[in-house]
């Protein structure tokens, strides 16, 4: 379904819900039609985090379902496979072989890799803001456990570089595939003779980027998706400011929902100072928060979205969140572009506004930062973010990126966040 510009705010809600239904296959909502069939960490819990305020009861089913995927060992994975819609999808269940990991839940095929830990400030959001108070509690109940566990995952086994950050193994963590923060890491990793070709056996090609997504993944499969090889020998680690931004974020509502779930939030509170400490100890660099590289040692070069992730704290000190602002407001970022915010800052070689995650702008991405600067008292700039964000989806539709100067749009067509995040934007509503 090809989304029409809507000329209201009831018009654009009547069409972002008729998108969330159409990719609803009745327990978890798939991102976008044909192109992403299955049931992703990433854009659920965003879509979760979307109708936290317009229909809690969904959102509650949505996290639910995702977590159905959570292994033993508190990873919740990046894909939760629908059985029913495997057949042509790649890397399918075959690349990921989740189901003969003793980890892995029963009857549930997974992928092997995880992404931004942001459940726990989806569950906070329907906590917060359901009508149905006791419902909305028996949710914080059922799922505390599981997010301790996701928590427990992230602090016990990817401190790769043991300064209380989380690392990322794989791109495809960040949610933010393509983005240029990962070229270093990337080219540095090994020539790859082969790698899985879609409806094949390996086969010899060009060594591609897409080769070496996959050679990363099937090396870390084929150790059993052993911690102990993380730490010691798997070439990529890389530990990102939005993904630790967004887990520090979620510490502190574990930390608030605690009482409710009737355990201690101190532990999360101090989780919470940890991650602070490390993100202002190991990525602080030149006015903004730069991914770094554990086999390496740099930080990278470019400075992307991902940059301003910290900000989602609110003890980020003061002087720390005016300088981001003032990155963010430059022409860099949003003061060179149309439509912000460019997923890349624009003066950057490796900016490319046609490309995933090297210019175009997310919806995903302008919601977390508008959310960023409500925590800070920004309050002006975030009506504005969530203003141009608007005018974004009613100019283009719900895409799933866009161009960030003259706003058109690319990507998968009808795409679930973008739908859900716009239900949250039309309320005008920034939440402290």
């Amino acid at each position: 379904m090809e989304v029409r510009s809507a000329i209201d705010d009831a018009a654009l809600s009547r069409e972002a819900w008729s998108v969330l239904d159409a990719n609803w296959t009745g327990s978890a909502t798939v991102p976008a039609p044909g192109l992403y069939p299955h049931q992703w960490n990433w854009d659920a819990t965003l879509v979760a985090v979307g109708l936290a305020r317009c229909d809690p009861r969904r959102a509650g089913t949505e996290l639910l379902s995702l977590m159905a995927g959570q292994w033993s060992t508190g990873m919740v994975p990046h894909i939760v496979f629908q059985p029913a819609r495997t057949e042509g999808y790649f890397p399918g269940p075959s690349v990921w072989r989740s189901q003969e990991h003793p980890a892995s839940p029963n009857r549930v095929a997974t992928s092997g890799l995880t992404q931004p830990p942001l459940h726990a400030l989806a569950v906070w959001r329907v906590w917060r803001y359901a009508a149905d108070r006791d419902e909305a509690a028996a949710l914080v109940r059922r799922l505390y456990p599981m997010l301790a566990a996701q928590h427990d995952y992230l602090a016990g086994t990817r401190d790769l570089g043991g300064g209380g950050l989380a690392a990322i193994v794989h791109p495809w963590e960040s949610g933010m595939d393509d983005s240029p923060a990962w070229d270093a890491p990337m080219a540095a990793l090994p020539p790859i003779h082969h790698a899985y070709r879609r409806g094949g056996p390996p086969s010899h090609h060009l060594d591609t980027y897409q080769d070496r997504f996959i050679w990363l993944a099937t090396r870390y499969r084929d150790t059993g998706y052993d911690g102990a090889y993380l730490r010691e020998d798997h070439p990529f680690a890389v530990e990102d400011p939005m993904f630790n931004g967004i887990w520090l974020a979620s510490c502190q509502m574990l930390a608030e929902m605690a009482p409710v779930a009737g355990a201690d939030p101190g532990p999360y509170r101090e989780a919470a100072e940890r991650i602070r400490a490390g993100l202002l100890e190991r990525l602080w660099a030149d006015g903004v928060f730069r991914s770094r590289d554990l086999r390496s040692g740099r930080l990278s070069s470019v400075c992307t979205v991902g940059c301003f992730g910290p900000m989602l704290d609110p003890g980020l000190p003061s002087d720390r969140v005016e300088r981001l602002v003032s990155v963010l407001e430059s022409p860099r970022f949003m003061g060179a572009a149309g439509y912000p915010v460019p997923s890349c800052e624009i003066r950057a070689a490796q900016f490319d506004r046609s490309r995933y995650w090297r210019g175009p702008s997310w919806v995903n991405t302008n919601w977390l930062l508008r959310q960023a600067l409500a925590v800070h008292g920004l309050t002006e700039a975030a009506g504005l973010l969530g203003a141009a964000t608007l005018r974004m989806v009613r100019q283009a539709g719900f895409r799933e990126c866009f161009d960030p100067f003259d706003g058109s749009g690319r990507g998968g067509r009808d795409f679930s966040w973008s739908a859900a995040l716009t239900l949250d934007l039309l309320t005008d509503n920034v939440a402290p």
